[in-house]
Order: C-alpha cells, then sequence, then structure tokens
C-alpha cells in the first residue's frame, strides 16, 4: 500500500531572502504539516522573523517560491488568491503593544480583518464575530469598548490572538508571541495557543529564540544559522540527539534553572558554506554538516 501524501499546509522551496547586497534567508526548503507546530530556532539575526514576513508577502522573495495548501503565494498570484490569503494565514507579533493600534478600540482592532475579507458583514455581525473571538482566548466582551493601554500585557496578546481567530485561519505564524510576557503570563498564552490547535486543526511556525519553549510546544524544531537550515527533527530528538554543532551550541548557551548545575561547554562551529543538502540521519531528523570544519 502506498502512504497516503499529504499537501503541506505552508511550504517554502528554496527560498532566498536579500536585504540589499546582503542575504538573510538562503535556499530555505521546509513544509509545515496540517495541525502541526513547527518551530524555528536560531540566534537574532538568523532569518527566522524575514521567513515568516515572507510567508505574508511582507518580504520579498530574491530566489524560490511559497506555497498555501498547494498554491503559489509568493511573487505575482491572481487577486482572488490574494483576497483569500488573509483568510488561510495570520500573525501573531512579537510585541503585544506595539502591534495594537492605541488609538482604536479592541472591537475595530480584532475586527479590522472582516471589514476587508471576502465576507460582507455589517456592523453588528462583525461584533458578534469579535466578541467570540474574545471569549475564545478568555477575555470579556465587555472589554470591546476600551483601548489598548487598559490591559496587562498578557490581555493584549490575548486581543492579538483573537484577530488572528477571528479570520478562521488555517495556519498562524507566531512570531516571539511570549517573549514580552511574564512567566505566569507566558504560561496562560501556550496553553490557549495549543488549546486553539487542538480543537481547530491548525498549524503553527514557531518563532522563538528560546529552545526551553520551543520543546515544551512544538512538534517539530528547525534550527537556522546565518539565514541557512542546518537541522530539522522532531523536538525530542534534537534535545537528546542533536547533530549539528550549532544546534549543540544552542543548547549549551540555555540558562538552566539550577545555578550550581554542571554545564557542558558549547562546541566550536563554523558559518555553514556551500550548498551541500541536508542529509538524513534518522526518521524526520535531518543535518547539514557542511562548515563545521
Amino acid at each position: 500500500m502506498k502512504p497516503v501524501s499529504i499537501t503541506p499546509l505552508l511550504a517554502f522551496q528554496d527560498v532566498s531572502i536579500d536585504y540589499g547586497p546582503f542575504r538573510a534567508v538562503d535556499g530555505v526548503t521546509l513544509a509545515l504539516r496540517p495541525g502541526e507546530t513547527l518551530g524555528l530556532a536560531g540566534e537574532s539575526g538568523s532569518g527566522k522573523s524575514t521567513l515568516g514576513r515572507a510567508a505574508l508577502r511582507l518580504s520579498p522573495l530574491a530566489a524560490g517560491a511559497i506555497y498555501m495548501e498547494g498554491e503559489r503565494i509568493s511573487g505575482p498570484i491572481p487577486r482572488d488568491r490574494a483576497r483569500k490569503l488573509p483568510g488561510r494565514l495570520q500573525m501573531i507579533f512579537q510585541d503585544p503593544m506595539a502591534s495594537l493600534n492605541e488609538r482604536a478600540k479592541v472591537e475595530y482592532i480584532v475586527t479590522e480583518g472582516l471589514m476587508n475579507g471576502p465576507r460582507r458583514l455589517s456592523a453588528r455581525e462583525r461584533r458578534a464575530v469579535g466578541l467570540k473571538a474574545l471569549e475564545a482566548v478568555g477575555l470579556d466582551g465587555a472589554m470591546m469598548d476600551r483601548f489598548p493601554h487598559e490591559f496587562s500585557g498578557g490581555q493584549r496578546q490575548r486581543i492579538g490572538i483573537a484577530r488572528a481567530l477571528v479570520m478562521d485561519p488555517a495556519c498562524i505564524i507566531a512570531d516571539e508571541p511570549v517573549s514580552a510576557l511574564d512567566v505566569s503570563a507566558r504560561a496562560q498564552v501556550l496553553n490557549l495557543m495549543a488549546q486553539l490547535k487542538r480543537q481547530r486543526n491548525m498549524g503553527y511556525l514557531f518563532i522563538s529564540h528560546d529552545l526551553a519553549l520551543m520543546g515544551y510546544f512544538c512538534d517539530r524544531i528547525a534550527v537556522l544559522c546565518r539565514g541557512r537550515l542546518v537541522e530539522l527533527a522532531p523536538a525530542e530528538a534534537l534535545f537528546t540527539k542533536p547533530a549539528h554543532a550549532y544546534t549543540r551550541a544552542l543548547l549549551a548557551a540555555a540558562p538552566l534553572p539550577d545555578p550550581d548545575a554542571p554545564r557542558t561547554a558549547a562546541p566550536a562551529w563554523k558559518p555553514p558554506k556551500g550548498n551541500a543538502p541536508l542529509r538524513q540521519i534518522a526518521p524526520g531528523h535531518f543535518v547539514r554538516m557542511d562548515g563545521e570544519g
């Protein structure tokens, strides 16, 4: 019996992105499966957020293509596909304060996407959908008439999640969604996102530099180094048997809760170079061996 082929929810095919003479992302091929949380890990400047922005058509590609449910969404695309895309792909931004319009009430912030969507809803219908989205993230409907500065950081991030959910997307790109929150609010938001994924079978592209957090939340983790994909593995395999020296260096640099616990020295590594393909070393575990000396 042949294995059943599943169309990736979001796919990057040999994607390269330039900022002037600088290549921020170089030849990345990656696929997010339906109902999966795929983590993008790496230090600052590794190209994680740039890759996420490219999926939203905010960063043009120098080469390659991006597909959503089998349809190309990068470069010139038909107008009707471009209009449908916000309803299928949404983003949760890193800063819950900067990403919300300070001068707008929560009702407008949450329901703004519905005004230009394929469904033509009245103001009453949009408010009803917005109320339902707020309730889904654990906020009271009375908050619809308040402004962002009246909320805590955790509540503001919940508003950002509600703004994404109101479009009923199949995929959400979460760019450091909890880095600006305290520990208790961080746990609440992550648990909420996990619950919504189970209920709606959504996919998450989860961008973060916090590997410990990704080990808890992600199904698979892709490691980017200077714009190149160096390792891709199930979360458990990446922590127990990291294959690339850069991945081992990231894990060794992560802070430990116990200051007296023994630490492993970060291994030496070299930036990836050349065009060596990823090599499979175990089921679902791929690594790029070039650039390690």
